[in-house]
């Protein structure tokens, strides 16, 4: 999940969080999680003064901000000497498939 700049939404991204009003007394979400941005969806929001976003993944890549390769080579590196070890290969494992997920690799199940 990634907060971004409602500039910077695009078709296709998917909303990570419901999206509420912020000058809202009630909190009513104005829409809902899991739903595909359109540019009706970006435009509507602009004229509802929404700035900013949770979008599932990571689609946007910041400055400094390290890929998901480069952070499961790490990863990698970290672990390498605990190779043997079948616990800590799972925390590997886990963290991986962590990653994978939160980075927006649909392969990261």
């Amino acid at each position: 999940m990634q907060m971004i700049p409602l500039h910077l939404a695009a078709e296709g991204m998917v909303l990570a969080r419901e999206v509420c009003r912020s000058d809202s007394t009630s909190n009513v979400p104005i829409c809902g999680k899991n739903v595909m941005i359109t540019s009706e969806l970006i435009r509507r929001f602009d004229l509802m003064g929404i700035k900013s976003l949770y979008v599932k993944g990571r689609p946007i890549v910041q400055e400094g901000q390290p890929s998901l390769e480069t952070m499961l080579k790490d990863l990698d590196c970290r672990f390498n000497i605990v190779r043997n070890d079948h616990l800590t290969m799972k925390v590997h494992e886990i963290y991986t498939a962590y990653l994978k997920r939160s980075m927006g690799d649909d392969c990261g199940n």
